[in-house]
């Protein structure tokens, strides 16, 4: 039987199957107790006050703009190198997003190049914790405070991470995606974390119609709720969250010890922070005897999922050319160069010691052998 390794893939328990069963018994379907509780136990696992349930992580960025209070004509700092999902909820705003370069080495926000390209028409930044680590948000929150912005976690691919002690989402407003891939789901769903009373009742107000009491209206708002159902799945697999983590760790740094065929750029952490694994993301370099495309079609027909996140930088997008965003304008080097050259392996908690073994004797072969 051929192996199959996959890039990604939940794990779904009993656990989770009974609390969807509570919640099917009980007839209250959309959102309700288990979204309460869901969000009581979020905030309390990041160290914030507040937590409020969306329908998924899309929303949660725009949820989380809008509450900061971008407008049209506003400019939003966001890294080159991330899901388009990142600057699109800028542009859902009306207002423009900046692209700042990342660096080579973490893919995150370089906040050198960043400083360079706030104007007196700058609002907010966006740091995203790419592929689980976390953004320099030490040096992003004195830019913030310096420039009076608002600082928006791109916490998608980083549940759990922590930076000198403190977990993302927060440092500032806090985005997270529970979808299938991410390192906890709830099938779709996302969650925005405050410790600001304020941002929490906006925000509040923003996922469900600005309904402040039973058909009291305030502000225009949105059908943007997380269900019973998804809270009940999220609150079995916040459970789970620490021992997923460890393993993606457990399996990084099995990959990062054994992998060692030239030419391949390692994923690195820093001292002081904790990298959650959402991706195991190579840079494949010209010393490697094949090029990124042929390593990646090698490694699926052996059976090994693989992907590029991400082929493009946001702004060589066809959506963004059509924005008027040249490279000549932008200037980040080192985002179109990676995008040139990533390369994500399986780390997910599924992936068997059997499976790391055969992901590096493949590679390792490949890389000596071609």
């Amino acid at each position: 039987m051929t192996r199959a390794i996959p890039i990604a893939k939940p794990l779904i328990g009993d656990e989770e199957a009974r609390l969807v069963t509570e919640v099917l018994q009980s007839g209250m379907l959309a959102q309700g107790e288990y979204v309460a509780e869901f969000e009581r136990r979020f905030a309390r696992y990041c160290g914030v006050t507040n937590a409020v349930a969306v329908s998924n992580g899309t929303v949660a960025l725009d949820l989380a703009l809008k509450a900061a209070g971008i407008r049209p004509g506003d400019e939003v700092i966001t890294p080159a190198f991330t899901f388009i999902a990142t600057a699109n909820a800028v542009l859902f705003q009306g207002a423009r997003p900046i692209f700042a370069d990342v660096d080579p080495q973490t893919c995150n926000l370089d906040p050198d190049d960043l400083l360079e390209k706030v104007t007196p028409r700058t609002r907010a930044i966006i740091c995203v914790h790419l592929f689980g680590l976390p953004g320099e948000l030490h040096a992003l929150q004195e830019i913030c405070a310096d420039h009076q912005l608002a600082l928006i976690e791109d916490c998608a691919q980083a549940h759990g991470a922590d930076y000198r002690g403190h977990k993302v989402g927060s440092f500032g407003i806090g985005c997270f995606s529970f979808y299938p891939t991410k390192n906890m789901t709830t099938g779709e769903g996302g969650m925005i974390t405050t410790s600001s009373e304020q941002s929490a009742a906006t925000l509040r107000l923003l996922r469900n119609h600005g309904d402040s009491g039973k058909y009291q209206h305030t502000l225009l708002g949105y059908n943007h709720r997380m269900t019973n159902l998804e809270a009940a799945i999220g609150l079995a697999q916040l459970q789970k969250l620490d021992a997923f983590n460890a393993k993606r760790r457990a399996n990084a740094a099995y990959l990062s010890q054994h992998l060692t065929a030239p030419g391949l750029n390692l994923p690195r952490t820093r001292e002081g922070v904790t990298h959650v694994y959402h991706q195991y993301a190579v840079t494949v370099e010209a010393e490697f005897p094949l090029s990124r495309d042929e390593l990646m079609r090698q490694l699926q027909e052996r059976g090994i999922g693989c992907a590029i996140h991400y082929p493009l930088p946001v702004h060589q997008q066809p959506l963004y050319q059509r924005l008027g965003y040249t490279d000549d304008a932008v200037r980040c080097p080192n985002a179109a160069a990676i995008a040139q050259k990533i390369l994500s392996l399986p780390v997910h908690p599924a992936v068997t010691p059997a499976d790391l073994e055969y992901i590096v004797e493949t590679i390792n072969s490949l890389g000596n052998d071609a």
